[in-house]
């Protein structure tokens, strides 16, 4: 496979970069796909689903079914050259707006993941400074520092500020060497306190719960949260992957390095689940706890681990910061990418006016745990409706219309599939079809209108 390389600016079309290696996309495609979804999201939501046999429903789907839409947006990215509102564009001028309707899916899912963030940067502190005491009411103490007017809301501007500096940089010297950085320490982490987790006296009861399926979980309700938490851990619906893949070379095989992607996220979600669930079961706590796993349950763990709890607590912060930063800087990525190609600003001043447009979401959902959290909207508050409507609607509306497009307009050659008549053949049938299907029918599930 021919590597890129950097490509020098003479005009605004031939001054889009590159990427300089075919690990550097990797790294950065695994950097936008893997996150708080796979280490935050992922243990809880198979805890809650059944473990082994969420975890091969979610296998299925993302190889067989979730692999389309993250083409198509490599495709998309691949073919035209340009971020996701230019891509649409160059399709029909009529779709312009929906590359528009991307980039509000994704600052509007920044609103909240960065308040996550800063909590994430809050607890790599505490752990770091021995701050927080033995005893404590874990719980308490995370409703406590979230309704907190201000500390929060620190936490989530340096969050911002820190994942905004390497998009500010650029592609190759911002976005691609954070990841080159940052993934290789994240997987050395997350590989040690694997080994680590596997030495407590639950790992056997953590590894059964894992790949044990238990069929008798499945059914229709963990089918759709296992594709949406599938769709959301690929970073496909809010045009991230089309960015990335607008700075791919043209020799680039899609297909490989779709699958390449799927293997590695897969790969660190199951990871996740033998760091977390070992541990769960040797202090006897409950597996689908929910979004408290990280924040409450594992801190309790921590304490009760007999040697160097404290250290293995910062390494985890500092693990979930890492996976939180690379998909954050993607996020960036494409609105700033937007930005600067559809209003013809330079890459500082977008960084700037996006940043901006982030604070202004980002303060209503992080005091929504505090000063605003009687302010509801459809019975939501603020952190609430934007995870609803991003990732129950936007994401799979986006991914939808994107397979629409794709199939029934863009049409794309046999050449997606290296000139295989069957394989073109399968994906079509998927492309233009079953895939939009499930992903309607996920959104009229989402939104009540079909009841499980």
């Amino acid at each position: 496979m021919t590597n890129a390389t950097e490509i020098k600016p003479s005009s605004a079309q031939s001054a889009r970069p590159e990427w300089t290696s075919h690990m550097g996309f990797i790294l950065a495609s695994l950097g936008s796909a893997v996150g708080l979804g796979n280490i935050w999201r992922f243990p809880y939501v198979m805890g809650k689903y059944g473990g082994g046999a969420f975890l091969l429903v979610y296998m299925v789907l993302m190889c067989a079914i979730c692999i389309i839409p993250l083409l198509c947006e490599l495709f998309m990215g691949q073919k035209y050259k340009k971020a996701v509102v230019g891509a649409y564009e160059s399709v029909d001028k009529r779709l312009k707006s929906l590359g528009w309707l991307n980039v509000f899916t994704v600052i509007l899912i920044s609103g909240f993941y960065f308040a996550v963030g800063g909590w994430i940067i809050h607890y790599v502190l505490i752990y770091f400074t021995g701050a927080i005491p033995h005893g404590t009411d874990y719980a308490q103490y995370f409703n406590n520092f979230a309704a907190r007017p201000v500390l929060p809301l620190l936490y989530a501007f340096l969050f911002l500020a820190v994942s905004a500096i390497f998009p500010y940089r650029g592609v190759n010297s911002g976005v691609e060497k954070a990841n080159k950085i940052m993934m290789p320490a994240f997987l050395i982490m997350l590989l040690f306190l694997v080994i680590i987790s596997q030495t407590l006296p639950g790992a056997k009861d953590g590894l059964e719960f894992i790949f044990k399926p238990d069929f008798s979980k499945f059914n229709a309700e963990m089918f759709l949260i296992a594709f949406g938490q599938a769709l959301f851990s690929l970073s496909v619906g809010m045009g991230a992957m089309m960015t990335y893949g607008s700075y791919l070379n043209k020799d680039t095989s899609l297909v490989d390095n779709s699958y390449i992607i799927i293997f590695g996220e897969t790969l660190i979600a199951i990871s996740a689940g033998l760091m977390i669930f070992p541990a769960v079961f040797t202090y006897g706590l409950n597996p689908g706890e929910g979004p408290g796993l990280v924040f409450v349950t594992l801190p309790e763990v921590f304490e009760q681990l007999p040697f160097c709890g404290n250290l293995i607590a910062v390494l985890f912060f500092v693990l979930l910061l890492f996976a939180a930063l690379t998909s954050s800087i993607a996020m960036l990525e494409t609105s700033i990418a937007a930005f600067r190609e559809s209003l013809n600003m330079s890459r500082q001043k977008a960084t700037l006016a996006v940043c901006a447009i982030v604070v202004v979401l980002l303060i209503p959902c992080t005091l929504s745990f505090g000063l605003l959290k009687n302010i509801q909207v459809f019975g939501k508050t603020f952190f609430d409706l934007f995870d609803f409507t991003s990732s129950t609607v936007l994401l799979p509306v986006n991914s939808c219309l994107l397979c629409l497009i794709v199939g029934w307009l863009v049409k794309p050659s046999d050449d997606i599939v290296k000139g295989n008549k069957v394989l073109y053949f399968i994906f079509n049938i998927l492309l233009k079809y079953i895939v939009p299907a499930l992903l309607l029918f996920s959104i009229l599930c989402g939104l009540n209108i079909i009841k499980l």
